[in-house]
């Protein structure tokens, strides 16, 4: 058994529970206005279930943080959220975006959930990392029942065991025919061109609504970053007579009223790019063909740039909440 005296939370669990509460409030603002505008009725159970999964979320980890009578973050609030706008994105994207921000909603809750060793914060991440799993599971079976589902491309099943013989495998120095993608590269790239297309109309609808001049010029950059991002993975598949996923950009209204503050859409796109980061940085680790990691390394050059110029824009709004951080020794000892 832990020793009490032994029971104070760590900076890794520190660091995500202050993710988790910051996210899932603004997960709560985008949710209460899906639900707001849903028209499909089985839709909408998916949708009412991510919103109570969030709130509880918010309730758990703010008493966690009492407990130990640290600052619970300001994260979002009704403030920053209007329900009643008229309808920005369809039914079929609410239902698109539930899919993709659970894949991500896995990932996070999974790692923090690895790096937590106090017993309330274990119970916790395994909690949210079941509710993600859940709402994964009701978002695909909902796109399933309503032929929307955009499954991976098919590739022939292995029918033996074989062994890699030439170098040129993994890279083509002697300029040789390109060997076809392996399996793992082809989810990678499904994977990032479903997660791009999401962001793509997300941005878009964020583009006609926000206020500020330059968060709608950073919106742009960044739909153009991930049409480029798209294309140039659309290539790859096509050279392999592959078929490429389709894009939502289509299931975004022409309204121009804003239904969420600037500060929250922004931070939403900076929550993108740490995610595109992350499955680059996947896809960078498990592709073998070195054309094809020439190409992530360049997407994450330029979503790393993007994300430094969303990250400056929050701080000179003032919209940047300050992560929990380490003492500064220097300055409390006035040296």
């Amino acid at each position: 058994m832990e020793a009490e005296h032994n029971n104070r939370l760590t900076s890794a669990e520190i660091a995500h529970l202050w993710i988790s509460y910051t996210n899932d409030t603004m997960a709560v603002c985008i949710l209460k206005y899906f639900a707001q505008k849903v028209e499909d009725s089985e839709i909408k159970p998916v949708i009412d279930y991510a919103l109570s999964v969030a709130q509880k979320h918010i309730q758990t980890v703010k008493k966690i943080m009492e407990s130990e009578n640290a600052a619970v973050p300001q994260g979002f609030t009704d403030e920053d959220v209007n329900p009643n706008c008229p309808r920005l994105y369809s039914d079929t994207f609410f239902l698109q975006y539930l899919k993709q921000m659970s894949r991500a909603g896995l990932k996070a809750n999974s790692l923090g959930l690895s790096l937590a060793a106090r017993d309330d914060v274990i119970r916790f991440y395994n909690m949210a990392l079941t509710d993600s799993a859940e709402l994964c599971n009701k978002a695909t079976g909902m796109l399933l029942s309503k032929g929307l589902y955009i499954r991976a491309p098919y590739i022939p099943v292995p029918q033996k065991v074989d062994f890699v013989r030439k170098m040129s495998f993994l890279s083509n120095l002697l300029k040789e025919k390109d060997r076809p993608l392996t399996a793992i590269e082809i989810a990678n790239i499904y994977g990032n061109m479903q997660t791009n297309g999401m962001g793509s109309a997300l941005l878009t609808g964020f583009s006609q609504v926000a206020r500020s001049a330059e968060v709608r010029q950073y919106l742009a950059k960044g739909i153009e970053l991930a049409n480029k991002e798209m294309e140039i993975l659309h290539r790859f598949l096509a050279e392999n007579r592959l078929p490429a996923p389709m894009t939502w950009d289509g299931d975004v209204t022409a309204s121009t009223e804003p239904p969420f503050s600037d500060k929250l859409m922004l931070f939403h796109v900076c929550g993108l790019n740490t995610i595109g980061i992350g499955d680059i940085g996947d896809s960078l680790g498990t592709s073998m063909r070195a054309d094809l990691s020439a190409s992530y390394a360049r997407f994450l050059a330029d979503v790393l740039s993007y994300a430094e110029d969303g990250a400056n824009i929050m701080i000179a709004n003032g919209w940047l909440e300050q992560p929990p951080q380490a003492a500064d020794r220097e300055a409390l000892a006035g040296v």
